[in-house]
């Protein structure tokens, strides 16, 4: 009998010590992904690509990289793909690098802005001083008229929203 009290106390501690080990290594994992910030959660998520490499080409990389907070909504490569065939290619360009960066700054907003908020507001003025019109539907949110179709990506300066279509400033 003591012997299987024994055995039930062993097992009692190494189930708690795994049980600790377990919290403690997705508390780290958290942590890691909480340390990325905006530019590097994008580039990790493997669908903006187009983004990150017009970010690059735009020079905005270190700003999204900087403190901020910035709610970005980030269209995939997908919603790239969905512009005029040679629109991507023609923006990267260094003569149109003005363009671009119109185009980038109208993604981003500053602060934080979670989806709880977002739905709340009728529009939002982006960092290149233009709003986008934020509309709220039983189909769900459109920034101008890109459907958001994922929220609330965390950075450890702001926050992701990912849109479906690039939406563009006026002239």
């Amino acid at each position: 009998m003591t012997s299987k009290v024994a055995g039930f106390f062993k097992l009692l501690i190494v189930a708690q010590f795994v049980l600790v080990a377990t919290q403690a290594t997705a508390g780290h994992h958290a942590k890691e992904a909480k340390s990325k910030d905006i530019v590097e959660t994008a580039v990790a998520a493997g669908q903006f690509n187009t983004l990150a490499a017009a970010l690059e080409a735009a020079g905005l990389v270190d700003t999204l990289k900087g403190d901020g907070p910035f709610t970005v909504f980030a269209p995939t490569d997908a919603a790239f793909a969905k512009l005029p065939e040679g629109t991507v290619e023609s923006l990267l360009k260094p003569e149109n690098r003005d363009q671009l960066i119109a185009i980038l700054t109208y993604h981003v907003v500053p602060g934080k802005v979670k989806a709880a908020d977002v739905v709340k507001l009728s529009e939002a003025k982006t960092v290149n001083g233009q709003d986008v019109a934020i509309t709220v539907a039983d189909s769900g949110v459109q920034i101008n008229d890109a459907n958001v179709v994922k929220t609330d990506i965390g950075a450890s300066n702001g926050v992701i929203h990912v849109i479906d279509t690039v939406i563009i400033p006026a002239s």
